[in-house]
């Protein structure tokens, strides 16, 4: 029975050339944000699920700008009336953070949150930087569709027997107050200068999407581990890009990282760390890296910048690391009162 293996080995290569492809096509259509559709396409890629029909694409490309239009909205709020804006973007991250992690709605959550946070930042600095995040926002998902759509027939996912569908635990409601509080001191920052926390925003959204409710020791050991090999996986890919810089080795690069991380979050080559930490640490790795490469286009200095950077989702990882302990600290002291007889 080799038809479990054969079904893995076919996500892998299906989420690698995906996220590949995606890479080649927004640098080609010179996207001004790059990394955002091999993001979306990692992501997409991750859950063994076909693309999305063309109908429901444009529904999703429909909710998502409604959802990032939200942060623009909020801008006049921020600048003029900001104790309400700040309040506003509170409740709609914690709004966010129920679609993804009670409704399962993982894209609609996080365009929410970023609409919520990286959108009303890059408004306050400029109506023309938010209308810029929103358009790479909606031509990254689209691109990263359209190249599923293109890949998904050479690795199908039928074929093979279904995996049954286990009964879920209820997930508890502050994993969505956590992602908050985790993500608002880091949106509050950006307001003050949006082109050094953009990325560290994206950072802090996907340290919040975790849905696990594990003991924080073991759940901020993942945090911090999934970041540094990120950044080792960063360092790697950019010494072997500097040699010979272009588009068709930057491509390649993808696949093999994207090959080589995949093959570890779908189990096909065994590792002691979950799926979680894989897809973290990808999704890291194109935060830090995405920038770099825009960095070096520009002429400016790309190691002190990645250092900055990295140093930034280090501390949100430590940060992050905490409110997991603070909350973990203060449920059990609540319910130990609860308990305790009168």
């Amino acid at each position: 029975m080799k038809r479990p293996r054969d079904i893995g080995a076919r996500r892998v290569l299906r989420q690698a050339l995906a996220t590949a492809l995606a890479l080649v096509v927004a640098c080609t259509l010179d996207i001004e944000l790059h990394y955002l559709p091999p993001l979306f396409a990692f992501l997409m890629t991750a859950e063994p699920a076909p693309p999305p029909a063309p109908r429901a694409l444009a529904v999703l490309l429909l909710v998502a700008a409604l959802a990032t239009g939200v942060g623009m909205l909020l801008v006049p709020l921020l600048q003029h009336q900001p104790v309400a804006g700040v309040l506003l973007m509170a409740l709609g991250l914690f709004w966010s953070f129920l679609l993804t992690v009670h409704l399962q709605q993982l894209l609609l959550g996080q365009f929410l949150a970023v609409g919520f946070t990286l959108v009303s930042a890059a408004g306050v600095a400029s109506q023309a930087l938010g209308e810029l995040v929103v358009a790479s926002l909606l031509a990254g998902m689209t691109i990263a569709v359209v190249c599923l759509w293109l890949v998904y027939p050479l690795f199908p996912e039928d074929g093979a027997p279904r995996e049954k569908d286990e009964a879920k635990a209820p997930i508890p409601l502050w994993i969505s107050l956590r992602g908050t509080l985790t993500v608002l001191p880091v949106a509050l920052l950006a307001l003050s200068n949006p082109g050094l926390y953009l990325a560290a925003i994206m950072k802090s959204i996907s340290l919040s999407q975790q849905t696990t409710a594990t003991a924080a020791f073991h759940a901020g050991r993942e945090l911090v581990g999934s970041t540094l090999m990120a950044a080792l996986m960063a360092i790697a890919f950019w010494l072997v890009l500097k040699l010979m810089p272009g588009l068709w080795l930057y491509g390649l690069l993808m696949l093999l990282f994207a090959l080589w991380t995949s093959a570890r979050l779908h189990g096909v080559v065994p590792s002691r760390h979950g799926p979680g930490f894989w897809l973290g640490a990808f999704i890291t790795m194109l935060i830090l890296l995405g920038p770099a490469v825009m960095d070096s286009q520009l002429g400016r200095d790309v190691y002190a910048a990645s250092l900055v950077r990295l140093g930034l989702f280090l501390a949100l990882t430590l940060y992050a690391w905490w409110m997991m302990a603070m909350l973990e600290m203060l449920r059990h002291h609540l319910r130990t009162r609860r308990l305790k007889p009168a």
